[in-house]
């Protein structure tokens, strides 16, 4: 069964553990797209205590900036997590990409899952208004890009406090 499921929700609220036990519910084997990248050592121990979750079964894909190659390589039918959506377009404000291109073609890819998709977002709208422009814009962007992705999701699950609300 083919589909698309996002699941967002603020930080440490039980997205990424959610999200690994739908998947893991369904037949392995199951793909792991990470967009993560380790700059320093807190970043390093989030990322192994994700790792560390995982057992056999799981291959993991990091996928910094190219999202939409890795998607596009992976086989028909075969469940997929990616981890996480506000890291990816992080990643490519960094780099200074054209975000509205970049999330365009990323739609289009997760607008015809191949299999049962499952992508984490954090929603960083619902809190103050940051005190700086980047801060500012990446916001919106990030407020943009879930809307975008929400939009086209069969299913949208809200974390809060480790529970999965049903908002779609």
């Amino acid at each position: 069964m083919n589909g698309l499921t996002f699941i967002i929700g603020g930080a440490r609220s039980g997205k990424s553990r959610y999200a690994e036990e739908l998947v893991a519910a369904l037949p392995a084997p199951w793909t792991y797209i990470a967009t993560a990248q380790a700059y320093d050592d807190e970043m390093r121990a989030r990322i192994g205590e994700h790792r560390s979750r995982r057992g056999a079964g799981w291959h993991t894909v990091d996928a910094p900036l190219d999202l939409t190659g890795a998607l596009a390589a992976q086989p028909q039918g075969q469940p997929v997590l990616v981890d996480c959506l506000t890291l990816w377009l992080t990643n490519h404000m960094l780099a200074e990409h054209d975000l509205d291109a970049e999330c365009r073609r990323l739609a289009e890819v997760f607008a015809s899952p191949r299999g049962p998709w499952f992508v984490v977002s954090n929603e960083v709208g619902q809190g103050i208004v940051p005190d700086n422009a980047l801060a500012r814009r990446f916001r919106d962007e990030a407020g943009r890009l879930n809307q975008k992705i929400a939009a086209i999701a069969d299913t949208v699950l809200m974390m809060v406090a480790g529970l999965p609300l049903k908002v779609k």
